[in-house]
């Protein structure tokens, strides 16, 4: 049975079908994480940037150590020019196996100061940090806000499939409340066939993460438009 879902932009739809088993060896995850200047706002008393680092400190010495992981992260520089500040975006841990401490180890040393260059950050996850490897692609993106660099990151996902279909990207909305971003955010996984995760709070936070590691399967996904 097809199961229809709808997409936040553009008259289209996505239909997802079948699944595969949970999270194997032959898996590459990418966190993607949200280092912009608002990840040092506040929450019930905390850091939303301690929050996070708090919670990826848990999971991540917990992860298979056969399974290839690494973290990209955006908005830790400003730059002199607002292109610059856009193009905030790196790689700081390449994709490899038993990763999950060197992740870690590279989170604490990076402090939130930027833009949210979400599609850049995709774009260049797609075309270079998953360079050279087969097999299922799996993004998590943890962002505190939308897109703010004069791009879409549904609109690129949507050409994407149209020529990739290893890339699967789960989305974090953490402490989000504009009701266009969150469109945004929510048509960015469900296009890849990924998971949407909208994290009000700390608690949140934590079961959003766990459930996008622990929790991944493999969808068969298509765009077919209406007429």
């Amino acid at each position: 049975m097809l199961l229809c879902l709808p997409v936040f932009a553009g008259n289209y739809n996505v239909y997802r079908s079948g699944n595969i088993p949970d999270m194997n060896e032959d898996e590459r995850v990418l966190f993607i994480l949200d280092f912009s200047n608002s990840m040092s706002e506040y929450l019930n008393g905390k850091r939303k940037i301690d929050l996070m680092i708090d919670t990826m400190k848990s999971i991540l010495p917990n992860l298979n150590p056969n399974v290839s992981v690494g973290l990209r992260v955006y908005g830790h520089r400003m730059g002199f020019t607002p292109m610059e500040a856009c193009r905030a975006s790196t790689l700081v841990s390449p994709i490899a196996r038993s990763n999950g401490i060197g992740v870690r180890d590279r989170l604490m040393e990076i402090k939130p100061r930027g833009m949210t260059p979400i599609t850049y950050s995709l774009k260049q996850a797609v075309k270079h940090d998953f360079m050279g490897y087969s097999g299922k692609k799996h993004i998590i993106l943890l962002t505190d806000g939308g897109e703010n660099c004069d791009e879409s990151p549904c609109k690129f996902v949507m050409e994407l499939i149209k020529i990739r279909k290893d890339v699967i990207i789960d989305v974090i909305a953490f402490n989000i409340d504009d009701e266009e971003d969150l469109e945004q955010l929510e048509c960015t996984s469900l296009v890849t066939s990924g998971k949407f995760y909208n994290a009000k709070t700390a608690g949140d936070l934590v079961r959003s993460l766990n459930n996008s590691v622990n929790s991944f399967k493999t969808v068969e996904a298509k765009i077919i438009p209406h007429y």
